[in-house]
């Protein structure tokens, strides 16, 4: 979900936001906005690819303004901004995480090379590598089309979808260990699943309580598992830096479930 999610009012908060990305093509919030779009991808491909490109062209005009003004001519924040405007962004999150933690990993490439005043041609090269994950994240979207037309849909009733939302958050911290145990090992793309598993499956389920308690921590969190902690893995000889990544991780976690146990607690005070 989103990396970047700022709560205007309550409930209200995308519908008041969702004006500031009026030139997004199609003007839809992956958060804010409907999310019937990803029932019946085969009908949406054609504004999948249009929002591509728009993204694509936004992030090389940022770029054409920072090598002519530096850093301080742009908001880098745009490049958030921007994927989130877009339905694409939930359509690749929802049928191949590892993608779409690399067009996040494109996303903060771009941003840190021009925050970090580095050439531009840097921050083109972040652009290129953006571009690719982007198009081979629309690749998957196209198979999950013609797979989703011809399955009925899946019951999203399971065991996992009634766990309470702070029992989830301690099975990731713990998982977060069993992701380091992998990579002692030097099975880095186990680890890699590992974390991208435990992202779809968990930390999305517990997304939406969280957001209403602390939008912050959960954008933090988020690019823990979508940018730095993947980033940490790919290093080989690297244990101290990983175990860092994922402590700091399950101290954000244990954040989380005091505020959801303490909102628990203060509704049932309520009723």
């Amino acid at each position: 979900m989103s990396m970047k999610l700022k709560i205007c009012a309550g409930l209200l908060s995308f519908a008041l936001c969702a004006p500031v990305f009026a030139d997004a093509p199609g003007n839809a919030s992956a958060h804010g906005g409907s999310d019937a779009h990803v029932r019946e991808l085969s009908n949406h491909l054609a504004e999948y690819e249009a929002e591509i490109k728009w993204l694509l062209d936004k992030a090389q005009a940022l770029i054409q303004v920072y090598a002519d003004k530096g850093s301080k001519g742009v908001n880098t924040d745009e490049l958030i901004d921007n994927f989130e405007a877009v339905k694409v962004h939930l359509a690749i999150e929802l049928n191949y995480v590892p993608i779409y933690a690399e067009v996040w990993q494109g996303i903060y490439g771009m941003k840190q090379a021009m925050e970090e005043g580095k050439p531009a041609a840097e921050a083109e090269a972040q652009r290129m590598a953006f571009a690719k994950a982007l198009w081979q994240g629309m690749g998957v979207v196209k198979l999950a089309a013609q797979h989703q037309l011809a399955q009925p849909a899946p019951s999203t009733s399971t065991d996992e979808a009634a766990q309470s939302p702070t029992a989830t958050l301690e099975e990731i911290a713990d998982t977060l260990d069993d992701v380091l145990a992998l990579y002692r090992k030097g099975e880095i793309e186990k680890a890699k699943s590992l974390v991208h598993a435990t992202y779809l499956n968990r930390f999305e389920g517990v997304e939406g309580a969280l957001i209403e308690q602390d939008a912050d921590l959960v954008e933090d969190l988020e690019k823990d598992f979508n940018v730095t902690l993947l980033k940490a893995l790919q290093s080989k000889n690297a244990t101290r830096t990983v175990q860092g990544v994922v402590s700091a991780m399950q101290t954000k976690l244990e954040r989380a479930r005091k505020l959801l146990k303490e909102a628990d607690k203060n509704r049932r005070d309520v009723f």
